[in-house]
């Protein structure tokens, strides 16, 4: 993992020469900005594996710079916030934000979080599933007999809950917000009550998960929705 080029973007440069020099220690390669036009250059010129990026800058901020980012990369993006931004974040993991952490923090979370995310990113792709079957640890989704087995025992599943595990199975480790989840499932996000995906995704924990309240596949994300734990 030593040497991977790091990209740390914060307009205070006591911050950003703190964690570069964390990372340094570390082995990795580091490349700084402190504005947004800086940061997306940076982007384009280094090819850099992981960003650690402040949202609050002084020309574009956090949020702008991940999106125009996900049109041209899907490098993994950890946000650098303060408690007091959490609306920003679950909005910057809306764009694709992978990870964020919250001021003040120690130089060991920092290293922490980037091999994390860059461990993730390495990992080989499991093998396609086929396009009828979609089978995880544990879990076996038959997407053409719209049937679930639970360690090899079948589960029986109402056509709503099939529909939400399907989607949510077949897109693993996605966001989907609540607005998202009831277009999809029930084609409408205005008529149909939020409550009733809560109910929903609560009967489906209990009937495939081993621990309903620590759940190993349907993941809540606060205040975003919905993800399925595509290596649980």
């Amino acid at each position: 993992m030593a040497g991977e080029k790091i990209l740390v973007v914060d307009d205070e440069a006591v911050i950003r020469e703190w964690i570069s020099h964390s990372l340094r220690q570390e082995g990795f390669a580091v490349v700084t900005a402190d504005t947004g036009g800086e940061a997306l250059a940076a982007v384009d010129r280094e090819k850099p594996d992981l960003i650690l990026l402040d949202i609050l800058l002084p020309d574009l901020d956090g949020l702008e710079i991940c999106r125009e980012v996900r049109r041209k990369t899907d490098v993994p993006v950890i946000f650098v916030t303060s408690k007091s931004d959490s609306l920003d974040v679950v909005l910057g993991l809306g764009l694709g934000g992978d990870d964020y952490i919250t001021k003040p923090f120690k130089s060991v979370e920092v290293v922490a979080r980037v091999k994390a995310q860059l461990r993730r990113r390495r990992q080989p792709a499991p093998p396609a599933p086929s396009p009828k079957r979609l089978e995880f640890p544990g879990l076996s989704i038959d997407l053409l007999l719209r049937s679930v087995e639970v360690n090899g025992s079948p589960r029986v599943l109402s056509t709503k809950e099939f529909d939400i595990l399907a989607l949510l199975a077949a897109n693993p480790d996605r966001f989907f917000s609540t607005d998202e989840l009831l277009e999809e499932v029930w084609q409408t996000s205005q008529s149909a009550d939020p409550r009733t995906l809560v109910v929903h995704i609560s009967r489906l924990r209990k009937k495939i998960e081993d621990d309903p309240a620590n759940p190993r596949y349907l993941i809540s994300v606060r205040n975003v929705g919905y993800r399925f734990n595509g290596c649980p």
